[in-house]
């Protein structure tokens, strides 16, 4: 830190904002819906479907909420260390990593607390994969980082 202000600000804001999103989100589900029942935002297209997953994304590795829970600390802490002792980062990898911490972390709460995680976003129109706020604030998170790498790539134009 210097002279009063945090180090990667953005970075922090992401990630507490996205954990008390997702969980938030999982808290209100799981007191609203019943397990199996799906609540129409747009009928037909968009669905909140109170979902749960003992695996990973698509239900990857389903029933080994194990090792998938240390993967999700281990991922977690090791985005909080690099958060504190990290170099300064740029706005897109700031909001990039905050965003995939608040999602391993909101993810790991689950499998941690319930031994599985909540899923509730149904897609409809396009037969997707039922997922949650986490997954969401992940994909964010790997799109402000494939922006960073593009911007960092972009060649600078120097004046003659």
């Amino acid at each position: 830190m210097t002279s009063g202000k945090i180090e990667n600000s953005l970075y922090w804001i992401a990630a507490i904002l996205g954990l008390v999103l997702d969980q938030a989100s999982k808290y209100l589900v799981v007191q609203y819906l019943k397990a199996g029942k799906s609540f129409p935002l747009i009928d037909g297209v968009v669905h909140f479907t109170y979902a749960t997953n003992t695996g990973a994304a698509f239900s990857l590795f389903s029933g080994q909420i194990d090792w998938l829970k240390w993967v999700s600390m281990i991922v977690s802490l090791g985005l909080v260390a690099f958060g504190i002792f990290g170099k300064r980062l740029t706005r897109w990898e700031q909001v990039g990593y905050g965003c995939i911490l608040a999602g391993a972390a909101g993810n790991g709460i689950d499998r941690f607390v319930a031994g599985y995680v909540v899923d509730f976003i149904d897609i409809r129109i396009i037969r997707f994969a039922i997922f949650n706020i986490a997954d969401v604030s992940i994909n964010v998170g790997l799109v402000c980082l494939a922006i960073a790498v593009l911007i960092a790539a972009k060649p600078s134009k120097s004046k003659k």
